[in-house]
């Protein structure tokens, strides 16, 4: 097993094999269970694995303490994903204390039936395990509301539960410096816009609780051991969290025959002409949504265009801007299209779910198209995009 430093040891697993992360999210290059081990007087493991690999997981466990006992199992987040395992570790190790915060043993009853042998930390308590000491900081609706980091003050490392995580399976190296980390920045903005992005204000809050604390190592529950860029990360999470945004304007549409595609097409151009080079575009009904939001959470504009479909709002622009709307996004613009063959209805459907729900900034007229693009059409798309593109362009 990998060292991360003085006795804390690296014991997770890598998923391949799983599509959708949640049954929700796209896992093209895999993800990590990362779980961690602290090898002092008294040994302590910090969070678990999926339990469909708790095999290997043991096996790791071992590998680092041999025969000796595990005295405290620290769980920081209790999604399954992490406290999988628990049951079965207790079954290897009868005597082992189970720390985390009352919501933590609500959920722990409640999944697994367990109550007994566990220790109750509050915001700011502290354990000793020889070398290391271990405080804890209560940081919930990150995004659950039991959750909580586990601070290593004796060697500066921050078990960060699913804070600073990111999609991907670690291919060999396990801290920063030992890998390049090119596939994970994205990943790092997909699972943060996916998994915590509704909850802003609680990130915030966390952050504001660590502000002061020296860190020399983030270890999250998915992704990298962060070292070498920990100012990086959580820049990152801090601008995210902030729904602070590139300059830039994803174009996403739903289309059946290629007559609102081609209204897209219109208005994107337009929007480049104007000045915009970060532009992106998505056929809402072949890219996962999962990239969609990622890329609203980057970038400052949204403009949206489907048909009319069965006196509605063509199904997949639908679900999408509900998606959004319960990510609870702020300070962002959003312009709209759609078309329609004999009845219209795409345009106000759009219109209701941004004053109701969504509630980005409106900018530009919608263009509402009968049947194909004419060149009045054309025209109101392009005013579109330029719209869209003259409002980002203001704010340089």
């Amino acid at each position: 097993m990998i060292e991360i430093k003085n006795k804390v040891y690296y014991v997770g697993v890598n998923d391949r094999n799983k599509a959708l992360f949640e049954g929700l999210w796209p896992l093209p290059n895999g993800v990590s269970y990362n779980s961690y081990l602290i090898d002092d007087e008294q040994v302590a493991l910090i969070d678990t694995v999926e339990v469909d690999f708790f095999t290997q997981f043991i096996e790791n466990i071992q590998e680092v303490i041999g025969s000796r006992s595990l005295d405290y199992l620290v769980i920081n987040h209790m999604e399954p994903d992490h406290s999988g395992s628990i049951a079965l570790i207790r079954k290897y190790y009868p005597n082992i204390k189970i720390v985390g915060n009352k919501k933590t043993f609500g959920m722990m009853q409640g999944f697994y039936g367990i109550d007994d042998g566990i220790v109750e930390v509050k915001n700011g308590d502290s354990i000793e395990l020889g070398h290391h000491t271990l405080h804890f900081v209560l940081t919930p609706m990150v995004h659950w509301p039991e959750t909580m980091v586990t601070l290593d003050t004796t060697d500066n490392i921050l078990f960060a539960g699913d804070a600073f995580g990111c999609f991907g399976a670690l291919n060999g190296g396990i801290i920063d410096e030992e890998i390049n980390c090119d596939t994970f920045w994205l990943e790092m903005v997909r699972y943060y816009s996916n998994i915590v992005g509704k909850y802003g204000v609680p990130v915030q809050n966390a952050l504001k609780k660590l502000a002061d604390v020296k860190l020399d190592y983030i270890c999250a529950t998915h992704g990298p051991v962060w070292h070498q860029y920990i100012d990086k990360v959580i820049a990152l999470y801090d601008r995210m969290s902030r729904y602070e945004t590139e300059e830039g304007i994803v174009i996403c549409y739903g289309t059946m025959y290629g007559n609102t595609e081609r209204m897209a097409e219109q208005i994107a151009r337009a929007a480049s002409q104007a000045g915009i080079k970060n532009i992106v575009m998505y056929n809402v009904s072949k890219t996962h949504h999962s990239y969609i939001i990622r890329d609203v959470f980057r970038y400052k504009a949204l403009i949206v265009g489907a048909p009319t479909y069965n006196a509605g709002l063509y199904h997949e622009m639908d679900v999408l801007l509900n998606e959004l709307a319960n990510k609870d996004i702020k300070n962002h613009y959003i312009g709209w299209f759609g078309s329609h063959c004999w009845a219209s209805k795409a345009v106000a459907e759009i219109q209701k779910l941004n004053d109701e729900r969504l509630k980005f900034e409106p900018v530009g007229t919608p263009v509402d198209m009968k049947q194909a693009l004419t060149a009045e059409t054309k025209e109101q798309c392009a005013a579109l995009g330029k719209a869209m593109a003259e409002k980002l362009i203001a704010e340089r």
